[in-house]
């Protein structure tokens, strides 16, 4: 978390709090790019040091409830208007499902259509094994298929 300085994470990403988690990894990807110490000009104590806020930033913005204790310490609030629940004794009924959230999680994504074309064919190749080890016991005259 920050330190006795306290940075702005949104800012250090160059976004607003209302930011897409995908807008978050675009800013992380190119920054990380732009500062890494092996790829920059910038001196390497320099560059290490906003490699190293950028990295924590966006393990910080892209972690769900990470993010939400993040907004909640600077003051950022998603809703217009916090309601407090009708009845505060009894726990809610079911815990929150993130899978039906609009975060990602760092080792979530959908496939890239380059993957979506090699597990094709693999598929494909699969098959075409199946295939070619059928034919070969039906000519042989194999008589446990």
């Amino acid at each position: 978390m920050p330190q006795s300085r306290e940075i702005i994470y949104y800012a250090l990403l160059g976004l607003h709090p209302s930011a897409s988690v995908i807008d978050i990894r675009r800013a992380y990807r190119e920054l990380s790019k732009q500062y890494h110490p092996d790829t920059t000009e910038l001196p390497a104590i320099v560059a290490t040091e906003k490699f190293q806020q950028i990295n924590e930033a966006y393990a910080t913005l892209s972690h769900p409830e990470r993010r939400l204790r993040y907004d909640l310490k600077i003051g950022y609030s998603r809703f217009g208007v916090i309601q407090a629940p009708t009845d505060l004794n009894h726990r809610a009924s079911r815990p929150h499902d993130w899978s039906k959230s609009m975060y990602l999680d760092a080792s979530y994504r959908p496939l890239s259509s380059g993957e979506i074309f090699v597990l094709f064919v693999l598929g494909l190749t699969f098959v075409g094994c199946m295939i070619l080890a059928l034919a070969i016991g039906v000519l042989r005259g194999e008589s446990s298929l």
